[in-house]
């Protein structure tokens, strides 16, 4: 497959795949199967959320309280 792109952007996919000492044509193998990986788990986590529970209601109050448990927390361990 051919495909044409900036020059700027080829220039930079050429200096990373050197490298890493890869064909620029591996390399962007690597990050399209990186990207599918990516995408993969990402649906994957969705799943598991949907299927983590019975839902909550979330409204102001909801992330209110999150957020003064939150500061509670910090204060008690003085991290960020």
């Amino acid at each position: 497959m051919t495909i044409t792109i900036d020059p700027k952007l080829e220039a930079r996919i050429r200096e990373k795949a050197e490298a890493e000492g890869m064909t620029v044509s591996a390399y962007v193998e690597r990050l399209v199967g990186a990207d599918q990986a990516a995408e993969e788990e990402l649906e994957t986590l969705a799943l598991e959320g949907l299927n983590s529970g019975s839902p909550i209601e979330v409204g102001p109050g909801y992330w209110e309280e999150k957020h003064r448990r939150l500061d509670e927390r910090l204060k008690r361990t003085g991290t960020r």
